[in-house]
């Protein structure tokens, strides 16, 4: 199993939120509600953004803030990110996050009253990243089969933001 320090592990998790955006974000205690969201990742403050409305199950349950989670899956990189999720209307992220897919999900628009976003304030992560390819895969889910080790895949990191 390859070992990872904290500055590889998080870039890798970033870059692959970055590249899908699309992940499962949830809340922590009940009532727990868990959906797919697009994130918009600020990487200098380890802080994810999400557009909602402000009507929305998912909003009126974040309240004041509540502890919460992003699940991301994807061929590369397996993730559970922690942190405290709360509603925050700011223009400016709005302007610079807006985009046509966005916008479809939106038909109001930026200027839509009930739009606004949920920050995500990253705290904790574990993070198993992926090495192998289909063939690596293959090569050792057979090697492991045959020799009774484990399959060596990649590798694990508990991170830590702050």
């Amino acid at each position: 199993m390859k070992t990872y320090d904290q500055a590889e592990a998080q870039r890798r998790l970033w870059d692959q939120i970055e590249h899908h955006q699309t992940a499962m974000l949830g809340l922590d205690a009940a009532p727990r509600h868990t959906q797919p969201m697009t994130a918009f990742l600020e990487r200098d403050k380890d802080r994810l953004w999400f557009f909602t409305r402000s009507d929305t199950d998912l909003a009126r349950a974040v309240g004041d803030g509540r502890a919460a989670h992003l699940i991301l899956q994807t061929k590369e990189v397996q993730a559970v990110v922690h942190g405290w999720l709360t509603l925050e209307y700011d223009r400016e992220r709005i302007d610079r996050y807006w985009n046509a897919v966005v916008a479809a999900w939106y038909p109001d628009g930026k200027d839509d009253p009930g739009l606004t976003l949920l920050r995500l304030d990253c705290e904790q992560a574990e993070v198993w990243i992926s090495e192998a390819g289909p063939i690596r895969f293959a090569w050792e889910i057979a090697r492991a089969n045959a020799t009774g080790e484990r399959p060596d895949l990649g590798g694990r990191k508990s991170l830590d933001f702050h």
